[in-house]
């Protein structure tokens, strides 16, 4: 994920309280279109401490009660779709078309989520491990960790949020939000659509502000779910080892697609193009570098360029479906785009698309680039952008060593004719998922983890039954099948209780038959 910036800070100090707003701007044409407060952190641990006094009953709703409210709100949310969508659009300047997605995500969630919450968090009984548990009924329960703090970046509003929130609701936890500082407006309007509308139990909260507010969300929660850059991911990770919570950290990534000679061309440029392009390239698991093998290199490359031409680019509200490309998020974001595709182009490389940004708004144009290596950052460092960097290999060996030199691994995709070599492939590439003829597939199979390996993250961010358990802490439970007196450890210790100890060991616990009751070296 790439950095958050560019947001300016207004208000003034009130009886020595920060009263302090910041902007919200529409990236495609300037416009403020939002000024929510930038809470201190007194007042993010006031908002803590009212979400822990209402996690309690939350709890005891069980996973039937929850679901009930988290129904509601996804109604609430579909009575409503136009608005947000609406707010998602001004604040990121997103096209219609990639706006309307974060909708499909929170339905698929909440969905999901409320379908299995009870059965993922169901006790679970374990068979004693031998005859001196016999005795015992061994079970493991999953509660809540109390107030879960979820920080989500600028790029899907809804969508990133939505993949986290409503599984922590399921777990039993209350929960603490603190969106992005670019783009705050969507998701606080869901929050207060669920403390005000739909009559939910106070248990969700939303902490607008800049970075000391998102530093108090992680100084008050008791585990945290961070969505964003490396560099902020690591110092959450610090602070979260500092204070003994658990972290789980979705961060940057490179994601590769290697097209393979005996691919389906069209289906894998199309898949390029959406794969890499869709919001402007800002997806964390965006295709941002491309490895061909030679004898469809020259077929794919033409292809590509063709299509990538087609693109429109626009994020006008009144001209829903005239665009497929909106704007870049933030001034710095485009900066970035800019460096690394002058920096390929001074070592050589060559824009066959786009390759200078628009004149107005933060536009850049689809750029395709070929003739690139890996001593160009648009190959090495994480873009975030709407670039498609393609580079000719010779074979599925360059393709798998260049694929995995990289230190991000959050994604990948193989395209080929053979579903046996798609998966051989795929056995070898060090990411934490990958599709094969498809792109960003992996993502939205709920069933399925999703997390990244190296530098792209810790832990799984949701996918089956830990997308729920993992808000929540075990708690191991035992209980006496039969009622006696005494355990034969217990006080107090005699030689006989001794002896017999000793042959229930030696008969039960040794694995040489010859040996479990015979006498042990240098015994009389």
């Amino acid at each position: 994920m790439a950095t958050e910036v560019g947001i300016e800070r207004s208000g003034a100090a009130v009886n020595g309280r920060a009263n302090a707003e910041f902007e919200v701007r529409n990236p495609a044409t300037g416009a403020v279109v939002g000024t929510p407060p930038d809470m201190t952190p007194a007042e993010v641990a006031d908002l803590a401490a009212r979400l822990r006094a209402a996690q309690p009953a939350w709890e005891a709703l069980g996973p039937a009660g929850r679901a009930r409210h988290l129904h509601n709100w996804l109604n609430w949310l579909m009575d409503n779709d136009q608005r947000i969508l609406g707010l998602v659009q001004q604040e990121t300047g997103k096209s219609w078309g990639d706006t309307k997605i974060e909708t499909m995500v929170a339905v698929e969630v909440i969905n999901y989520y409320t379908k299995n919450g009870a059965k993922f968090l169901a006790d679970q009984t374990r068979r004693p491990h031998g005859p001196a548990s016999l005795t015992k009924e061994l079970k493991v329960f999953h509660r809540p960790h109390q107030l879960v703090g979820i920080i989500t970046p600028w790029n899907y509003p809804l969508g990133m949020p939505m993949m986290d929130v409503p599984p922590a609701l399921m777990a039993g936890a209350a929960v603490l939000t603190k969106p992005s500082e670019v783009t705050p407006l969507a998701w606080a309007e869901m929050v207060r659509g669920w403390n005000e509308e739909i009559g939910a139990p106070p248990v969700l909260g939303c902490a607008t502000g800049l970075g000391p507010t998102g530093a108090a969300v992680v100084d008050v929660v008791d585990m945290i779910q961070f969505t964003g850059s490396v560099r902020t991911g690591r110092a959450v990770g610090i602070r979260a080892a500092e204070r003994l919570i658990p972290a789980s950290l979705e961060l940057g990534g490179k994601d590769p697609m290697i097209v393979l000679a005996d691919a389906d061309l069209d289906r894998a440029v199309k898949g390029a193009i959406w794969g890499g392009l869709f919001n402007a390239g800002q997806s964390c698991i965006a295709v941002e570098r491309i490895y061909v093998e030679a004898p469809a290199y020259d077929a794919f490359v033409s292809k590509l360029t063709t299509e990538v031409g087609k693109l429109r680019q626009g994020s006008d509200p009144q001209e829903a479906f005239e665009a497929e490309i909106g704007a870049m998020a933030t001034e710095a974001q485009l900066e970035l785009v800019e460096r690394q595709v002058d920096g390929a182009l001074a070592k050589g490389a060559k824009a066959l698309t786009g390759g200078k940004r628009a004149d107005k708004g933060l536009f850049y144009p689809p750029t395709v680039l070929v003739d690139v290596d890996h001593s160009m950052e648009c190959m090495m460092e994480e873009t975030f952008g709407p670039t498609l960097p393609v580079m000719k290999v010779a074979d599925e060996e360059e393709a798998i060593r260049l694929a995995n030199d990289s230190p991000y691994g959050l994604g990948a995709s193989v395209w080929t004719a053979s579903r046996a070599r798609g998966e051989r492939i795929a056995r070898r590439i060090e990411a934490g998922g990958v599709s094969v003829n498809n792109a960003l597939a992996h993502v939205f199979q709920f069933p399925l983890p999703m997390g990244g390996w190296k530098e792209s993250g810790i832990g799984a961010r949701f996918g089956g039954p830990n997308a729920i358990l993992k808000y929540c802490r075990k708690q191991a439970f035992v209980s006496e099948r039969v009622s006696l007196k005494t355990e034969l450890h217990w006080y107090p210790y005699t030689a006989s209780k001794a002896r017999l100890t000793d042959r229930m060991i030696r008969l039960l616990g040794m694995h040489d038959w010859k040996r479990r009751l015979g006498k042990r070296p240098g015994a009389e």
